[in-house]
């Protein structure tokens, strides 16, 4: 994270000197603030606040951009997670984001060896935590530097919630908060240095629910139409359809309700999709196909389906110019060097 925070805020000095002979040396900034980035780095380790719920994580982050003089707008694109902070006038408007969400069903203790912490039902395994307070050094990293130097421009940090598949950036960029930007930088947690123009995977996802007609499956087993029987007759033709995607595709699944006795005919079951792609024509057209198979299963097993499509995203627009520039600073900074320890 501080060596994001190093490689981000001197990338975005595009047309500056060399750092070495830069008075004002933002990557210096940066290692005076290491002790900041570790502290908030592990705050949000241990709150682990689920997408469109990250009300103490964001919190956070603005109280510590607030502390520095950046002025915050909170709840933007009506999402209460979602936050703009900025500092500067004039210029080039250049953006960093901050993810902050954790991951459902998932935790560990702070150990490099797997330790789930006890009651604890979200947690941070990609890395967001690095990510929000990485995000954060390299903002205030910039703001030191545009104020110190009498440099125009603007330094906004986008607080961006519920990135593990909510979405919030798709919502956030309907509603304008992006039409100003000239730049804007994001980055994530590895295990190795890269600024490769790679670019990602077109996904789409929704929960299919069932409905049927509940019954004692001893008892009167005729009467029921069961929607459990609906959902794994769905997940019986997508598991076919998997034989009939491109490569590159993916789809995959979890039901999140199945019912609650075997004796009971569910009466109510939901399963949970993704499809990725490259391309959103292929999601689109892999998704037709699921939908079909959605339908075929309620109709076969008498039960009823609708679905509610939880989050789209088309795939990264690469930046291949500021790659390159961030390419040039990664060099500069240095690559993570691993001993034994």
């Amino acid at each position: 994270m501080k060596l994001f925070a190093r490689l981000a805020c001197s990338a975005l000095l595009i047309g500056a000197a060399p750092l070495a002979a830069d008075n004002h040396d933002p990557a210096a900034t940066v290692e005076a603030e290491a002790e900041r980035t570790a502290r908030v780095a592990q705050q949000l380790w241990e709150m682990a606040e689920l997408g469109y719920l990250e009300t103490q994580s964001s919190g956070l982050l603005q109280s510590e951009l607030a502390g520095e003089g950046f002025n915050i707008t909170g709840g933007i694109a009506e999402i209460p997670t979602a936050f703009v902070a900025e500092w500067g006038e004039g210029g080039p408007v250049i953006a960093i984001l901050a993810e902050m969400d954790a991951l459902p069903g998932i935790n560990q203790s702070a150990s490099a060896t797997r330790d789930p912490v006890d009651g604890k039902h979200a947690g941070h395994a990609c890395g967001h935590n690095l990510f929000g307070a990485g995000s954060l050094t390299a903002a205030i990293a910039v703001k030191r530097w545009l104020e110190a130097t009498g440099t125009p421009g603007r330094i906004r940090l986008y607080g961006t919630p519920a990135e593990e598949g909510g979405s919030g950036k798709v919502y956030m960029t309907r509603a304008g908060m992006f039409d100003d930007v000239d730049v804007a930088i994001h980055w994530h947690a590895d295990d190795e240095n890269s600024a490769a123009a790679r670019t990602s995977l077109a996904n789409r996802s929704a929960k299919f629910r069932f409905t049927g007609i509940s019954a004692h499956a001893a008892g009167a087993p005729e009467r029921g139409r069961s929607a459990l029987d609906g959902a794994e007759a769905m997940n019986m033709m997508a598991n076919m359809l998997h034989e009939h995607m491109p490569q590159d595709a993916r789809m995959h699944y979890v039901i999140t309700s199945g019912g609650n006795a075997p004796n009971v005919v569910p009466d109510f079951a939901e399963v949970f999709y993704y499809v990725r792609h490259p391309d959103p024509e292929g999601v689109e057209q892999i998704w037709t196909r699921l939908e079909n198979a959605a339908r075929g299963a309620a109709m076969g097993t008498g039960t009823e389906v609708e679905w509610e499509v939880i989050h789209g995203n088309n795939p990264l627009l690469v930046n291949e110019t500021l790659a390159k520039v961030m390419d040039q600073k990664l060099r500069v900074v240095g690559g993570v060097e691993y001993d034994a320890e």
